[in-house]
């Protein structure tokens, strides 16, 4: 037995450092307005904050799954649309009021969520994508068309609290915002650990196989659309009330639903922090390069360059990619002081590859 004392890098000291980690960036958003106050700050902050959310629940469908859907900004500017009709209609008075309608916006979503899902998930891959888009632009086409409703190209105006002025204006909408993705990061977290989850991974491995297993594909698929569409419907209601004014071409762009996958997969489809991590790198980014490039629109070069770089270099994400080189930076320190690094010697618990989902759904 060799004396040499290692500092081993355990499961639970990886849980440890990870909690602190989340601890420490939870507290940085919090104190975020207090400690950088000024407007670009704050509004960069939101639109972070809200990717990150949307990331997230793109995730919850496109991730575990493997259903791949560029349609999901058609929730997003539905939410919009209807958070801002409802408080036009309500003749609402602006404040902190309106946030309780997001909710109420968010099971307006779910009731479209549940007709479109009805029909796009009885099609798979490239049919699914084809189909989430081909509504995306219907409801985009409707809401340039439905003039009286939604006033059109014209755009729907919200009214804004004029006691929000200053530099404090960006601040009520940013903690809401932190709030659904905060939500969002808990609901993908639980939804990793439980046995429906385990089924939306089985249904990503194999389709055909969860099902014989018994996972009622169907139902579950049906479930994480319409989760994934309500939390986007919820962030798409703060973003109406954040912006005042909402155009059909923005509230509906496709570059909103790219903007969700290409995030996700930039941290790592189907891990809870892949898309925050996602989000945290790309949005400040895409915002820097809209803000000198904006014009020209050469900030659309950027975003291909990045998904090229991530299908080349990091076809798994950030975070898979670095899970790997910490999982075998682990094997090598434990196999090397081992009986001249025998390769049958045992590995450590914890250290084995992990079952598919369909062997461990088929498990007793």
């Amino acid at each position: 037995m060799s004396g040499t004392r290692t500092l081993a890098i355990t499961p639970g000291r990886v849980t440890a450092l990870k909690g602190l980690a989340m601890l420490l960036v939870a507290i940085l958003a919090l104190i975020l307005p207090l400690i950088a106050p000024d407007p670009a700050t704050t509004g960069m902050a939101v639109f972070t904050v809200m990717y990150i959310g949307l990331a997230s629940a793109w995730n919850i469908m496109g991730g575990y799954t493997g259903y791949i859907s560029l349609g999901h900004a058609a929730f997003f500017g539905f939410g919009a649309y209807s958070f801002g009709l409802m408080i036009n209609h309500l003749n609402m008075a602006p404040g902190y009021l309106p946030f309780v309608l997001v909710p109420v916006a968010g099971l307006l979503t779910a009731a479209l969520a549940v007709g479109i899902g009805w029909v796009a998930l009885r099609t798979r891959a490239a049919t699914f994508v084809i189909v989430t888009i081909a509504f995306m632009f219907m409801l985009q086409l409707l809401g340039e068309n439905l003039v009286k409703l939604t006033g059109g190209g014209a755009g729907l105006a919200l009214p804004y609290s004029h006691d929000w002025g200053g530099d404090f204006f960006n601040i009520p909408y940013y903690y809401a915002m932190l709030a659904l993705a905060v939500l969002t990061i808990g609901v993908s977290w639980w939804i990793r650990r439980s046995k429906f989850g385990l089924g939306l991974l089985a249904i990503r491995d194999d389709e055909d196989k969860a099902l014989a297993v018994g996972v009622p594909t169907r139902s579950f698929k049906l479930t994480a659309f319409v989760i994934s569409a309500v939390l986007v419907g919820m962030i798409g209601a703060v973003y109406a009330y954040y912006v005042t004014y909402l155009y059909p071409q923005f509230a509906f762009d496709p570059l909103i639903g790219i903007s969700m996958v290409l995030m996700a997969f930039l941290g790592g489809l189907g891990t809870v922090s892949g898309p925050v991590i996602g989000a945290l790198l790309l949005e400040p980014a895409q915002m820097e390069f809209a803000y000198r490039f904006g014009a020209s629109r050469l900030y659309l070069v950027f975003y291909a360059a990045v998904f090229l770089i991530v299908i080349l270099l990091l076809p798994r994400g950030i975070v898979p990619s670095v899970a790997d080189l910490v999982h075998s930076w682990r094997r090598r320190r434990q196999a090397g002081p081992t009986a001249g690094g025998s390769r049958n010697a045992p590995v450590s618990a914890g250290e084995e590859p992990p079952a598919t989902a369909q062997q461990r759904l088929a498990s007793p």
